[in-house]
């Protein structure tokens, strides 16, 4: 391993302790919800990928299914009740 390719790997680990130290102090003043990847990246040499986004269409169909899985949950609820 050369020196520069080990200086690149403790920034990396440096950066991610930042975020973490940056993260906590954040939720002690009570800055909000943040969250902290806890050092798994997708590649070795410390990148990470795009995060992917999901369409509105399947967004709604997403809900759909979720509010279709509640009202079974429910009408269960409900015949057991009777």
């Amino acid at each position: 391993m050369n020196i520069v390719e080990a200086l690149h790997n403790e920034e990396v680990k440096l950066q991610r302790q930042l975020t973490a130290v940056n993260s906590a102090i954040a939720a002690l003043n009570g800055g909000g919800t943040a969250v902290v990847s806890r050092g798994h990246t997708s590649s070795p040499n410390g990148t990470s990928a795009p995060r992917r986004t999901m369409s509105a269409a399947v967004r709604a169909k997403i809900a759909r299914s979720a509010r279709a899985r509640w009202a079974r949950i429910r009408a269960q609820k409900a015949k057991k009740a009777k």
